[in-house]
Formats: C-alpha cells, sequence, structure tokens
C-alpha cells in the first residue's frame, strides 16, 4: 500500500496570512486538530495543531484545554470569550505555524510512513504530488489501511472549490474526501458458504480477527520505531550547535511574546521510572533523566538557571491513557518572589 492509497483527500489547510481566529474556525468546523499552512502554490510551508492557538500562559492554558477539545468533539461553535481572546492576541498562521514541515511522497509505502510517524513522533504527515500536498495520512490512516487490506483501491482525488487550498492560479480548491469503496462479495468461509446467518457470522469474526491482526501490527512497528528512538537518545551527546539551535529557537519564542519554548521531546523510557515522577508531579523528577534529556538539563542547571531561567517537565502524550512522549520547557515568564 502506497500513500496516496490511504490519504485522507480532504485537504484543509491554512494561507501563512490566515489570522488565528480564522484558523480556530477552520479546525472547529472540520472537526480536525492540525492542518497545514500552504504557500500561493500549494506547497506546504509549517503545520498548526490547536496547541499552537493556546496561551502561552500555564494557568491560562490549563484552563481552556478542556474546553477546547469539547469544543473540537462536540462540533460546537467558539465561545464568544475565547473569540475575543484570539482577537486580542490575534497573529498570522505564519507565526503560529511549525516549521519546516516533514512531508512524504504519494508513493511512500505504508511501512515507511509508520516508521517516519513513529521516529519523528508526529501524529499525521502532508502526501505530496508534484510540489503540491494531495493528502494527509495520520496514524488513524494507516491502522485502518492495514485493517483493510485487500478491499477495492481508493478512487483518484476530485477538486472541489472550498476556499481552503489554493491552487497555482490563486484560485481556491479542496479536496473531496474519498468515497467507501464498493462493498466486495462475500467470502465463503469453509463450511459456511450457503446463505446463512452462521456463514455471515463467520464472515464478521473473520473480517474482525483480520483487522485486530493488522491493528497489532501496525502498533508493534510504531513501537518499535518509539524504542528505537529511545535507544539512539540514550547513547546521543549534547553538541554544541544542537544547543545553541535551542537557545536561538527560545530567542525567538520570546520575540513572539512567548514565555517559554520546547527544548527536547523525548520517550519516556529515557526517564527511569517511565515518566510516573514527572507527571505526579514529584520533585525529584530530575534524578530520573536519562541520556539526552539528562544532558540537556545539567547544562540548564550550569548556564541557564543562574540567569533566572526555570525548567520544566510535562508529559505531552498519553498513548492508552500512560504517560507517553515527554517535554522539557524553557521557561523565562515566571518572577521570583
Amino acid at each position: 500500500m502506497k500513500a496516496r492509497d490511504i490519504m485522507n483527500r480532504k485537504v484543509v489547510a491554512a494561507s501563512p496570512e490566515m489570522s488565528r481566529r480564522a484558523v480556530a474556525e477552520l479546525l472547529v468546523r472540520n472537526g480536525i486538530s492540525a492542518l497545514p499552512v500552504v504557500d500561493a502554490h500549494g506547497a506546504p510551508i509549517g503545520m498548526i495543531s490547536e496547541g499552537d492557538l493556546m496561551p502561552r500562559d500555564e494557568s491560562e492554558r490549563e484552563a481552556r484545554r478542556d474546553w477546547w477539545l469539547k469544543t473540537l468533539s462536540e462540533g460546537e461553535e467558539l465561545s464568544p470569550d475565547f473569540m475575543r481572546y484570539l482577537e486580542s492576541q490575534d497573529r498570522s498562521a505564519r507565526e503560529m505555524m511549525v516549521s519546516p514541515v516533514i512531508t512524504i511522497d504519494e508513493n511512500a509505502e505504508a511501512v515507511e510512513i509508520a516508521e517516519l510517524l513513529s521516529t519523528k513522533r508526529i501524529k499525521r504527515v502532508p502526501v505530496m504530488s508534484n510540489g503540491r500536498i494531495v493528502g494527509i495520512v495520520s496514524r488513524a490512516d494507516l491502522v485502518r489501511a492495514f485493517a483493510n487490506q485487500g478491499q477495492a483501491p481508493q478512487p483518484e482525488p476530485t477538486l472541489d472549490r472550498g476556499g481552503e487550498v489554493p491552487g497555482p492560479a490563486g484560485a481556491p480548491m479542496a479536496l473531496r474526501p474519498p468515497r467507501k469503496p464498493p462493498a466486495s462479495s462475500l467470502s465463503p468461509v469453509a463450511g459456511h458458504d450457503e446463505l446463512s446467518a452462521g456463514s455471515f457470522r463467520d464472515l464478521a469474526l473473520q473480517f474482525r480477527q483480520h483487522e485486530a491482526s493488522h491493528r497489532d501490527e501496525i502498533k508493534a512497528q510504531l513501537a518499535e520505531g518509539h524504542n528505537k528512538q529511545a535507544r539512539e537518545m540514550l547513547q546521543a551527546r549534547l553538541a554544541e550547535s544542537s544547543w545553541q539551535r535551542m537557545l536561538r529557537n527560545a530567542r525567538a519564542a520570546a520575540l513572539k511574546g512567548e514565555e517559554e519554548q520546547l527544548l527536547l521531546r523525548f520517550p519516556c523510557e529515557l526517564c527511569t521510572d517511565h515518566g510516573r515522577a514527572i507527571n505526579a508531579p514529584d520533585p525529584t523528577w530530575p534524578a530520573t533523566l536519562r541520556g539526552l534529556a539528562a544532558e540537556i538539563f545539567l547544562r540548564w542547571k550550569k548556564e541557564l538557571q543562574p540567569q533566572g531561567f526555570g525548567l520544566a517537565a510535562r508529559v505531552v502524550e498519553f498513548p492508552d491513557g500512560v504517560p507517553g512522549d515527554i517535554g522539557l520547557f524553557l521557561e523565562w515568564g515566571r518572577r521570583e518572589g
């Protein structure tokens, strides 16, 4: 299976100059949690998630997180209070987006995509063809694709005017979602090739078993990539160039009015307790760090803590309800005393 066979062809995108309010409305209206930012030729130049719209003050962000998730899940309109916040703190999509954006070619194999999502610790990736974005592949798309192997291929995308992805001549363009493939004829199950409820039950059971098997397969592949990344980060050393790049990114964040910057996102396996102390939170969490995460902590303690910078650790992903990835955040917004 290739990216073009499993991608979601409904591409909802933002232009670089789109306002924060407009981006928020796009996310809510389409029931999605992130979207690409594209240039005038339809090429992705960044990604924006709902987290990029959140207030940077920790207490305010925490207070609004539950509301935001509820709004996305239930399809409600944006509340007047939040819209006033968006308007008072307005920034363009170019200022909010994360770049450079990771992309894949439409001919990329599903296994390659699964490994990319795992190693890069991302949840979705734009699909490219001839320099333009033609779809999005998410983790959920991969799971569905592996579960539905053997079914009829998805049709080619069709274009529709929708004001979402600008075309080469500046005309708005949106890609319609793929139609469901026609139902395949029922394959007979040994001993149940007759038209009976029993044969249909066996067919349904066969499908569920097949789906579960492929779901386990893709989860195993993602877990292997996750473990590989953890092993590499345990052995890695903090290069001076990497440290200076982190500091430059933090300075750029401060210039945008932000009060913290993510220095490192890493698997919870880098903690001796798999992130339990950080999740608690337990003030002894620094003692659990290993590998690259520990080196960054020591560098902060030696060079940045004396200058008034703080360092916070938070669990940023909870797969299956348990700590997953952890982030180390450099902070400069809090005042002592």
